[in-house]
């Protein structure tokens, strides 16, 4: 038997010496009269061996770690050291343990590389594909052989999808298996009988490949399809799988599956030759693959497990050990990322390139209907219609008619069709031509205006694959800048351009209706905006400025102010996007962190609106954007409280007082909720409607009311000292806690404190104290996994801590010094700019304490033990968490009942606050003497 030689690893001996390794095996039996009772010595020669190698195989990887090359070339040597460790392990098992001097044609084995390993590619921690290729069934020799061989391997630790298979069962399968004739595909031939590998091969070909192309070419594509959605359809999620995501290494192997089961191609170079790759195609493919591969191979020895997703926590060391650097308003993490997602973005442009290449010479074409135009119709508006879908003839084509790179866009969007992908291909290489003259071509921005504001299609698809062909970021430069610029935080979800490309989606979908249910009131203004072009330009331009040294807003005003006039905005049009642009936070920062119910906080926001027009704008933009953030960002208390600003301002700038219809809404409010407890005695309704105050009739849908009413009837009638309740909500990941206990003084801090201990996260809060003098208290909290906690068992232990903590407060409290402050790992990754803002004019009651800092077990209970310790009441709270990043603000009074206001008590609880936020102080603040918070 020949070794099969690698020229391509360097210094192999120094990785693994099959040779030594094959005669220490030996020497470790060596007179022994039982060779297969020596499994300890065996073992130790085989660990011993395979440590090594992996060192050497990483030293030689760390010693250049940021060389383009280094992770390809690891995967080699890995596969490699197994090829070698396998041989030896192999050779061991038939001549010591199982000999056979004369083996019959049944007792024949082919040892076989497949998938992954048959490519002679092993990440660290990939699994070990392996084939044992039997001419007939398994006889008991080979049974002997393949459990020896498979009991060693998995001794190493190594993960081993292995099978035992004849040819006849290896075909059969494959003809009904795309994964098994995919990993067939890529078979190496690795050791024992050659011979019965070649047979294997030979049928192979002609029994599975062979006339079958088109078959597996769109079985692929399917598949394809199908891992994108399970893995996510967007290349630009933040935390992306780069083995299976969407632009990820698996997208390359598909192109590499194809190609080699029509062309037989084994290399790049063969498909340029094959035509389907043009050189420059054939350079990025292998740069993207180089450059995965790298990031792979980083992540495995960081996870040292086969880990494929690239976490936010993972991303800066990798990120560091890369070498990016801070720079131009974007950190090292940004920097990786762009890098990551804009070779994702090339990983999606070459398979469009290859498969149309590979249409045009293997699939055959089929007429599709398309009912708006015809059956038989070729040409459409100046494009021709290849296979259903938009093309020109050839390159030239953009030369001389510049204008149909974004013309084609629009008759795509109108018709509802696709572009071809040669197409496709010929406008990403043109997109040169869109200099300033072109963007200052009046009849070019009518095009993109009428793309943007399309009423029937909406814009998001058509959007999207502009911003894939290049041609959105030449035409819009400053948008071009954000392309693949990551928010690096655990709020958003995706890439700045992605983020702005689904927000124009739900904005259109608020126009027809789609969101309804979700945003009533949005869904119902958005008709009453005068400019729909305004909307749409500001949702367009709300964070282009993202990735830019100073505040997005400000600088994204300023870049709309330059670009409006261009697209054909009046001044007044151009004033109002800016306005939108520089204030689209405004909305959400009032309804998320100030008290609604204080007339000081509507009067200030509605002095900055001005006008009904701005506010139906700023509410719909504002709830595109939080749906756009990603899952499970918006949901009913975000919308209820959105809608209760919305409604007060419009009260506002109505002309009346700040709450001068105020009480016929809550009268409104009480009628329902009469007849929803109609069930009760018409007394026992009253009672429960004097307990109640305006402010926390407005705070919840009617369904919540009914459901604390019936909550605080039943305490009271058995004369509970406390209840609890639990509604759990799997859709937005999250569980709504509701208190009814006497109010206490540090009752806030006390029950922050019982979550904490139990591992949740609050992640909303609204604070009541009725006037029975009861606190009603409802929290939404999450696991630290960012779900809900549903458990029977998990919510019995939250309830019991709850009384336990009320009961003994301190001495159950002290249990949380000993816990470690972060929940969640990844927060780790994300430093966060502690800050203390005390604001005595926002409210004419209170003293408004904001503070934002890094969110950790049990924060809000040592902010709110700070308040206590200074002797402050609170009487709202807003929490709000937006990833790794807590928000909480409080409206506080002093032991008198009045606002603070004495500088050095304003300093001292600054000062304290700051200390809490500080990183790596324990939790320690939380356990101290429970005064003043009320």
């Amino acid at each position: 038997m020949n070794i099969q030689t690698r020229p391509d690893i360097e210094k192999q001996r120094e990785i693994l010496d099959r040779r030594a390794l094959t005669q220490a095996l030996k020497d470790a039996v060596a007179g022994s009269r039982d060779p297969h009772a020596d499994t300890a010595a065996v073992g130790a020669v085989l660990r011993e061996h395979l440590a090594l190698g992996r060192a050497e195989i990483r030293r030689r990887f760390e010693a250049d770690p940021r060389a383009a090359e280094s992770g390809r070339r690891l995967a080699r040597e890995t596969s490699f050291m197994i090829d070698q460790l396998i041989r030896a392990i192999y050779d061991f098992t038939t001549t010591q343990l199982y000999p056979l001097s004369n083996p019959s044609e049944a007792e024949k084995i082919a040892l076989v590389a497949v998938g992954g390993y048959g490519r002679a590619e092993l990440a660290p921690y990939s699994d070990i594909d392996l084939l044992f290729l039997l001419p007939y069934k398994l006889t008991p020799h080979c049974e002997q052989v393949v459990e020896y061989i498979l009991y060693r391997l998995w001794d190493l630790g190594l993960k081993v999808g292995q099978s035992a298979r004849s040819i006849d069962e290896c075909i059969g399968r494959a003809k009904g298996d795309l994964t098994i004739l995919t990993s067939l595909l890529e078979a190496r031939y690795l050791w024992g009988e050659q011979a019965l590998f070649d047979k294997f091969r030979k049928r192979f070909h002609k029994e599975c490949v062979a006339g079958q192309g088109e078959a597996f070419y769109q079985a692929k594509l399917n598949e394809r399809r199908v891992r994108h959605e399970r893995f996510g359809p967007s290349r630009y999620a933040l935390e992306p799988n780069i083995k299976e995501g969407k632009g990820g290494l698996r997208d390359l192997q598909t192109l590499r599956w194809i190609g080699r089961f029509l062309y037989g191609s084994d290399t790049i170079d063969k498909l340029v030759d094959e035509g389907v790759l043009t050189r420059d195609a054939a350079h990025r493919f292998d740069k993207a693959e180089a450059y995965l591969w790298l990031l792979r191979c980083h992540l495995h020895f960081l996870r040292e497990r086969g880990e494929e997703k690239l976490t936010f926590d993972i991303q800066l060391e990798i990120a560091r050990r890369l070498g990016y650097r801070d720079h131009a308003g974007n950190n090292a993490v940004e920097r990786l990322m762009k890098h990551y997602f804009l070779t994702a973005k090339s990983v999606g442009e070459l398979t469009r390139f290859f498969c149309t290449a590979v249409e045009a010479q293997h699939v055959k074409r089929s007429f599709i209907r398309l009912p708006s135009i015809g059956l038989r119709k070729r040409e459409l508006e100046g494009f021709g219609l290849d296979g259903g879908r938009l093309s020109v003839p050839n390159a030239k084509h953009f030369d001389k008619h510049p204008l149909d790179l974004l013309r084609i866009f629009r008759v795509a969007q109108k018709h509802d069709l696709d572009v071809q992908p040669m197409t496709f291909t010929w406008i990403a290489e043109k997109t040169r031509l869109i200099d300033r003259a072109y963007r200052e071509n009046p009849e070019a921005n009518a095009i993109f205006m009428k793309i943007l504001t399309s009423r029937s299609k909406g814009p998001e698809v058509a959007v999207r694959r502009m911003n894939e062909a290049g041609v959105f970021g030449r035409f819009v430069p400053d948008f071009g800048r954000v392309v693949a610029q990551m928010q690096f935080d655990m709020y958003h979800h995706f890439t700045v351009d992605e983020h702005t490309i689904y927000a124009l989606g739900i904005l259109h979908k608020i126009e027809t209706g789609e969101l309804s249910e979700e945003a009533p009131i949005a869904t119902r203004v958005v008709h009453e905006i005068q400019s729909r072009r305004v909307l749409y330009v500001a949702v367009l331009l709300h964070d282009i400025a993202k990735g830019r040294k100073g505040d997005h807003s400000i600088l994204g005003a300023e870049l709309a102010e330059q670009l409006c006039p261009r697209l054909g905005f009046t001044e007044d049009q151009t004033e109002t996007v800016a306005w939108l642009v520089r204030n689209h936070l405004l909305m959400s920062n009032t309804a998320f962190r100030r008290d609604l119910d204080d007339p000081a906080t509507i009067q200030a926001f509605a002095e900055q609106v001005q006008s009904m027009e701005r506010l139906r704008q700023l509410l719909v933009l504002t709830v595109a954007d939080i749906r756009a953030v990603g899952p499970k960002t918006w949901n009913g208390w975000k919308a209820q409280l959105l809608r209760d600003l919305f409604n007060r301002t419009e009260e506002f700038l109505s002309g009346g007082l700040i709450f001068a219809g105020r009480e016929r809404e809550v009268d409104k409010v009480l009628a329902e909720l009469r007849g929803k407890l109609a069930d009760w005695p018409a007394e026992d309704v009253e009672v429960h409607l004097e307990r109640g105050h305006p402010g926390y009739w407005l705070s919840f849908p009617m369904p919540i009311l009914e459901r604390h009413a019936r909550l605080v009837r039943d305490a009271e009638l058995d004369g509970r000292a406390l209840s609890v309740d639990f509604r759990v909500d799997s859709w937005e990941a999250m569980t709504e806690v509701t208190i009814y206990v006497p109010d206490r003084v540090g009752l806030v801090s006390q029950l922050a404190g019982a979550f904490a201990l139990c591992g949740a996260s609050i992640v909303e809060a609204r604070i009541f104290t009725l006037k029975n003098g009861k606190a009603l208290d409802v929290f939404a909290i999450q696991d630290s996994e960012g779900g809900a906690i549903e458990q029977p068992t998990q919510l019995a232990r939250l309830t019991a801590t709850i009384e336990r903590v009320l009961g003994t407060p301190e001495q159950t409290l002290a249990t949380l010094k000993t816990l470690p402050p972060h929940v969640n790992p990844k927060t780790k990754a994300f430093p966060v700019a502690p800050r203390v803002l005390i604001d005595n004019k926002a409210s004419a009651a209170y003293t408004l304490v904001e503070i934002t800092g890094r969110d950790r077990r049990g924060l809000v209970h040592a902010l709110t033990a700070v308040l206590t310790e200074q002797d402050l009441r609170i009487a709202n709270a807003k929490i709000s968490t937006f990833g790794h990043r807590a928000v909480d603000t409080f409206y506080v009074k002093d032991r008198f009942g009045l606002k603070v206001e004495a500088e050095p008590k304003l300093t001292a609880i600054k000062t304290a606050l700051l200390e809490v936020l500080a990183e790596g102080r324990d939790q320690e603040s939380g356990i101290r003497d429970q005064r003043g918070v009320g």
